[in-house]
């Protein structure tokens, strides 16, 4: 997922700017619990982990890279416009593919009505009848409109109850083939995101309606359970 974005260095070599709501240090782990319903009225259960392992060199600067149990790198910088990533890897993958742009993971200032824009693709859509069935192998970029919604929110997780929190919302639209007498129709993705101080992302929830002749999709919610 999501989908799961120039450093200004700071005296004692960590990353620039503010962290405290994307922590970048090395050493932490996030463990969440994830829950996929999907609109054949199943349930998948889960959980993944990712990993902050710390500061390396890229491109001729310091970046900060996180992994996930799934096997993908994340490397990431941050400064006074923001957090933002910078390259991508799964393990198939001999060298981090670098990202065009800046895809950020929050811009600041951190208050009510920063926006922003990052790219994200369909994780849950589904053609019923095309192959492949999955619609992120033909619209595998799809930009999406951030914005943050809220600020000093409460959050109560499986890993405890955070304040001082921000909420981001994310709203994309993708245009498919739905119906024979319907047609085309631009079908809404929307993301709501919970960043709490210290500790980072704590909840996710990803919407992707399909509910068409052609069409499935789904929903799916994060929720932190651990964080070390």
């Amino acid at each position: 997922m999501g989908g799961v974005v120039c450093l200004t260095l700071v005296g004692c070599g960590g990353p620039g700017g503010d962290t405290s709501l994307f922590p970048l240090d090395k050493g932490h782990r996030w463990t969440y619990k994830v829950a996929t319903e999907l609109e054949n009225n199943t349930v998948q259960r889960e959980e993944m982990t990712l990993s902050s392992l710390g500061r390396v060199d890229f491109d001729g600067q310091p970046a900060w890279v996180r992994r996930s149990d799934s096997g993908a790198n994340y490397w990431l910088r941050s400064d006074d416009t923001g957090v933002y990533r910078v390259a991508s890897r799964s393990d198939i993958e001999d060298e981090p593919r670098p990202d065009p742009v800046r895809r950020y993971v929050l811009k600041r200032p951190y208050a009510v009505g920063t926006s922003w824009q990052s790219a994200t693709t369909a994780y849950l859509l589904e053609h019923k009848q095309d192959f492949p069935r999955e619609v992120r192998y033909k619209h595998p970029v799809i930009p999406m409109n951030y914005v943050i919604e809220a600020v000093n929110q409460k959050v109560d997780t499986s890993a405890g109850k955070f304040d001082g929190c921000l909420r981001v919302k994310g709203q994309a639209l993708i245009r498919l083939f739905a119906d024979p007498v319907v047609g085309w129709r631009d079908i809404p993705l929307t993301t709501l995101e919970w960043y709490c101080p210290g500790v980072g992302l704590v909840r996710l929830e990803r919407d992707e309606p399909g509910k068409a002749t052609f069409i499935s999709g789904g929903r799916i919610q994060m929720d932190l359970a651990d964080f070390r």
